[in-house]
């Protein structure tokens, strides 16, 4: 508490109304924070995995199976707890999969660690038996990869396949892999002798209406825009395309100024002069051979009249990040002074054309030679659908990536922690110390991911278990669990693969998680200042932490 006894007279250390949990109780409340999320999401692991139904305070609604997704819209208070939902985001941005497997993992790593605090082992033996196991695991995950040549777009695809299995786009997997993995290949480049897939160089667009089967791959950019003038062609073929960081009209003083006008042919003189600027701005832009003018800053009403009198297309206040998307499909250079515009800034396009989705336009920049950057229009039947299938489309595209930059994969189906589990449990035999009983209790950690598989299948976790560890003891290292029959399966012959960076990441931020939240033994609590009367801990209830009882 926040006094203590020195000399016998009681000091105050901590702020009035400051909660202190120390030791044991300390442990027991992260950790139990820490299984509460592993168990809320491991329903949504595998192919069979369910989705959640997210209501925000507003009654917004969101549906998905993203473990990322789900975590950041749950509102997490607990701080153990937020220490979890940030390891899903670090798992999200770093490989882009397997954010449910690595909260997974965290929780049962934490649910066997408990088991050790309670027969009085150190929290620091069991971290130091958990950093030993982390080690192997990843040395033992290396041995068991299958190099991958990204030219065999057939195991790609396969891989994007297995990723897509428990996603709400599982049903038009096999086309919407192949068009993943085109998008990917279409903006990987050679880096110092390196592949680099770079996906933010491929733009989501999405707009509910048709079905999922109807998201297509636009070898180009497309823009949520329209173009400026009623009178301007809507389509333009063999597209010479002027990408413009400078505005096409008048800019106004930076000091207030004032012109006298005493007759009328001083109002026309002026109006003549403003006309005339705005037609040399112009006639610089036609004189370039542009036919498209692509535009971050505004163009003036007059300019595009002239633009259309001239047959251009021009579209104006297009984003930042799309104008570099722009340079790189097109190859066109950004201009930013209308004086300086020479043919070679050009960018070329086989089409651009204002389209119609639904109630809104957008100009589709397609067909380019050689594009570095394009786009892909989700569709879906309603709102919700097409932001799951952005997820699950983000999540294909990391899959693609990895495999490129890495050139690895290893199987599914639960294969790879059954056989971590297996090396860890020989490790831990030659190991004298209580750090045996570390290792041995991550060894059963890692087995959490096939028997939640197996849950969530509607199968018996127990006996498939069973049945994968005496397939792997036969030297089958490749089997896993085949969620249809039950049994097992050799997952290489299934076709059923993830990215070796996947499972590498997963194993060892669930472990530094864990690790992390064993090493503490003191909670220190302020009161909260703001929200529902009584603090964090309920109406009427201590400030500080909150109560258990609400998660």
């Amino acid at each position: 508490m926040s006094l203590v006894n020195i000399g016998g007279q009681p000091v105050l250390l901590l702020k009035e109304g400051t909660e202190r949990t120390t030791g044991r109780n300390a442990q027991a409340n992260n950790i139990a924070a820490a299984k509460v999320i592993a168990e809320a999401i491991r329903s949504a692991l595998g192919p069979m995995g369910l989705d959640k139904m997210l209501v925000d305070s507003f009654g917004d609604v969101v549906i998905t199976n993203d473990g990322a997704t789900i975590l950041k819209e749950m509102e997490i208070q607990h701080p153990a707890a937020k220490f979890v939902v940030e390891l899903a985001k670090v798992q999200d941005d770093e490989v882009g999969d397997g954010t449910t497997t690595v909260v997974i993992i965290a929780g049962e790593l934490l649910k066997q660690a408990e088991e050790l605090i309670a027969q009085d082992v150190h929290a620091s033996i069991i971290v130091d038996g958990y950093q030993k196991a982390t080690v192997l695991a990843l040395k033992s995950l290396d041995k068991m990869a299958i190099q991958v040549d990204i030219s065999d777009k057939a195991m790609l695809k396969e891989s994007v396949k297995t990723a897509m299995s428990s996603k709400v786009i599982a049903g038009h997997s096999d086309y919407l892999a192949d068009l993943v993995i085109d998008a990917a290949l279409m903006v990987t480049v050679e880096e110092d002798g390196m592949k680099v897939c770079d996906i933010d160089n491929i733009k989501i667009e999405k707009k509910k209406g048709e079905s999922i089967k109807e998201t297509e791959l636009i070898k180009g950019i497309v823009l949520d825009k329209s173009v400026v003038h009623s009178g301007m062609p809507k389509k333009i073929d063999k597209a010479k395309i002027l990408l413009i960081d400078a505005a096409i009209e008048i800019s106004k003083t930076e000091f207030d100024a004032k012109i006298n006008i005493t007759n009328p042919d001083q109002m026309k003189s002026f109006l003549d002069q403003e006309q005339a600027m705005i037609e040399d701005m112009v006639n610089k832009v036609i004189d370039s051979g542009a036919n498209v003018i692509l535009s971050q800053k505004g163009i003036d009403d007059l300019a595009q009249h002239f633009f259309a009198k001239k047959g251009i297309l021009a579209v104006r206040r297009i984003k930042k990040s799309d104008m570099e998307k722009l340079t790189m499909a097109t190859g066109a250079s950004i201009v930013t002074r209308i004086d300086g515009i020479e043919k070679s800034d050009l960018g070329q396009a086989g089409i651009v054309e204002e389209r119609k989705i639904a109630d809104d336009d957008f100009v589709f920049v397609e067909g380019c030679p050689n594009p570095k950057s394009v786009s892909i229009m989700i569709r879906g039947g309603s709102d919700l659908i097409v932001d799951e299938a952005e997820r699950s489309i983000h999540d294909s595209l990391c899959v693609v990536r990895n495999i490129i930059q890495d050139g690895l994969v290893v199987p599914g189906g639960g294969a790879p922690q059954i056989f971590l589990s297996r090396k860890l449990k020989e490790y831990a035999n030659t190991l004298a110390g209580r750090e045996q009983l570390a290792v041995e209790k991550f060894a059963e950690a890692l087995e959490i991911i096939p028997r939640a598989l197996a849950e969530n299948a509607g199968l018996d976790p127990i006996d498939v278990l069973v049945a994968l560890r005496a397939t792997h003891d036969k030297g089958e290292v490749t089997a896993g669990v085949d969620l249809k029959t039950g049994k097992p399966t050799d997952m290489v012959k299934q076709k059923v693969f993830e990215p070796i960076s996947v499972a590498r990441q997963a194993i060892s931020s669930a472990s530094e998680a864990a690790q992390m939240i064993l090493r503490i033994d003191d909670i220190i609590a302020a009161r909260s200042t703001g929200g529902m009367p009584g603090g964090p801990g309920g109406p009427g209830g201590p400030g500080g932490m909150p109560d258990m009882d609400d998660y």
